[in-house]
């Protein structure tokens, strides 16, 4: 019988937010009539006359693997230099490059709990053993203790670490002086810091700075913020030795010509996406206020998602399913009796709240 490695065998699923189409069609629902609150992407979608910018993409041609003008206009709006950047198929790819290229058999990963799912999956896939912290449990909400992942890296020696900044499902944002002593707790090992929600984040800081350190890759998705997901485009940022490492592993023409187009576009789309995040946050108030008027309280998170414990997660997002309203389960985070919420338009903020009522009358 033939049977793939044993390390895929022990793969764990990588749950993600988003629509799942299979069980749509089981339902009989159409993907056109759902509300999706279970994906943190920007619900006013790209910005204005990207339509005009796909249809100048050259995709009669092999794209340039390096994607190399959008690298150096990168590299000018971020103030570093191109030898310092990849340009990746969204921040995933580039996650499992990181895995791919620094972590192997006999290598040991650490992962703060709950976190992305493709975390353990990247470090899973390379071979490596995934050791689990959880983050600490605070008021109202959960929390990075730094001081206990710095302890956790020098008792282990892990060869990497991922830490997301905002964490993901939690919203949990770690401060600069905390991210600092996280990076210096081992030279060896490779901090993967993953801001994927940065555009979203209120009072957000920059780390890039911190990569002359030789042991940090930051890693940003431009899909998020600009309403890209079906395009792919993300970034990674690092000492040019990591960047090198991940170029020799990246397959070639991963980022196609209209994701290359469209990232130049939206580099100087910055206020567009900027105006988008203010109305999600004030989207955001509104759901907090309602929710904690039907009983719900939704837990501090530093992001536009929050977590909101409602009992029975699965079926109470079983319920607002039937009503073309879909959340996130964060069973697959080890929080079942959690669903956490990406806030949309405002009007469509009232459906949800409406929606929840209706399903706990």
């Amino acid at each position: 019988m033939l049977l793939p490695e044993p390390r895929i065998s022990r793969l764990p699923p990588a749950v993600h937010g988003g629509l799942n189409y299979r069980e749509l069609e089981r339902l009989r629902l159409a993907a056109g009539d759902i509300l999706d609150f279970s994906a943190s992407i920007n619900p006013y979608g790209p910005p204005p006359g990207i339509k005009g910018v796909l249809g100048e993409a050259e995709i009669g041609a092999y794209p340039d693997s390096d994607a190399g003008e959008l690298k150096k206009a990168l590299a000018e709006k971020l103030g570093t230099s191109p030898a310092n950047l990849i340009i990746g198929s969204g921040s995933t790819e580039l996650i499992r490059l990181a895995a791919t290229a620094y972590f192997g058999p006999g290598d040991s990963v650490l992962v703060p709990q709950p976190a992305y799912g493709d975390y353990e999956v990247a470090a899973t896939l390379a071979g490596a053993r995934v050791l689990r912290e959880p983050l600490a449990v605070a008021q109202n909400g959960f929390r990075f203790d730094a001081g206990r992942l710095v302890g956790a890296i020098r008792r282990w020696r892990p060869k990497g670490i991922f830490v997301g900044n905002p964490n993901n499902p939690t919203g949990a944002y770690l401060a600069r002086e905390e991210v600092v002593e996280i990076i210096g707790a081992s030279p060896d090992t490779l901090v993967v810091l993953d801001e994927a929600y940065l555009g979203f984040t209120e009072n957000a800081w920059s780390s890039l700075d911190l990569v002359g350190r030789g042991n940090l890759l930051v890693v940003r998705s431009m899909t998020k913020d600009y309403a890209l997901a079906g395009l792919r485009l993300g970034y990674g940022v690092a000492s040019e030795a990591i960047i090198g490492a991940l170029e020799k592993v990246k397959p070639p023409w991963s980022v196609s010509a209209p994701a290359q187009k469209t990232g130049l576009f939206v580099l100087g789309q910055a206020e567009y996406s900027a105006a988008c995040a203010r109305r999600l946050r004030r989207a955001g108030r509104y759901l907090r206020r309602n929710l904690s008027r039907l009983g719900f309280e939704a837990l501090s998170s530093s992001t536009n998602f929050f977590l909101v414990r409602v009992g029975d997660a699965a079926g109470f997002r079983a319920k607002l399913l039937k009503k073309g309203i879909l959340v996130r389960d964060a069973a697959s985070f080890g929080l079942a009796e959690y669903i956490r919420i990406a806030p949309r338009r405002l009007g469509e903020c009232r459906r949800l709240v409406v929606a929840i009522r209706e399903i706990i009358a």
